[in-house]
């Protein structure tokens, strides 16, 4: 079997003298599963997948039959059908993903207020559990001791106190739901990131000496 990227861009088998597009190369042209599924119904062949031979088999169309499914005017009603369907969806998604973000933009932030004392404490207790959860030991670069100076020379707790004002107010991640896109879609990324300024924003005006530790912690993650 020969495998080559046809003049128009799709996937092109040639077995037996025989020319054929693959499933993927008929997406690339245009297809949908529904309207190979409609036009063409069962593949003329079943070839062994030329980059992984553990794959599933590779579905096959002749290239003169889908030539000709693509001449009719039922292929056309079809497509222009699928891409309004397509350009639909496209408009939903973005218009959900706006008013995502608008609700991340305007929803109010409050932030727990604790005394200095109590906000060390918690954020030490919160920082022990989170270690004892992963079998980690609690690791103060510089001192053996908790310090909370800021002096040189001393340890800040200012990273635990973010950490567990942030973790107190991890309610907030419900205004991403109903985000559309996984986990790696820039969309979601950037509601992501933007929650994430509103609510270290919020933690700096409500502690300023925190205030440092909150822009760090918004230009690194």
């Amino acid at each position: 079997m020969a495998c080559h990227a046809g003049d128009q861009g799709y996937e092109g088998y040639e077995e037996d003298g025989q020319r054929y597009v693959s499933l993927a190369g008929l997406r690339a042209r245009g297809w949908t599963g529904a309207m190979v599924h409609r036009l063409l119904g069962t593949p003329d062949r079943l070839s062994v997948n030329p980059r992984l031979r553990a794959a599933p088999q590779v579905r096959l169309y002749r290239v003169e039959r889908v030539d000709t499914a693509e001449r009719t005017d039922e292929f056309r009603r079809v497509a222009e059908s699928s891409a309004r369907r397509s350009e639909a969806v496209r408009n939903a998604v973005l218009r959900r993903r706006l008013e995502i973000l608008e609700r991340i933009r305007t929803e109010p932030i409050d932030v727990p207020r604790l005394d200095p004392g109590k906000l060390a404490l918690r954020a030490v207790e919160h920082r022990a559990r989170r270690e004892a959860a992963t079998g980690g030991p609690i690791e103060l670069a510089g001192d053996n001791s908790v310090q909370d100076t800021g002096c040189a020379g001393r340890v800040s707790l200012a990273p635990w106190k973010v950490d567990y004002l942030r973790y107190r107010m991890s309610h907030y991640d419900q205004l991403l739901d109903g985000l559309p896109g996984g986990e790696q879609d820039s969309g979601r990324a950037e509601a992501e990131e933007l929650l994430r300024r509103r609510v270290c924003a919020a933690i700096a005006e409500a502690y300023p000496p925190l205030e440092q530790e909150c822009e760090r912690q918004t230009r690194d993650q």
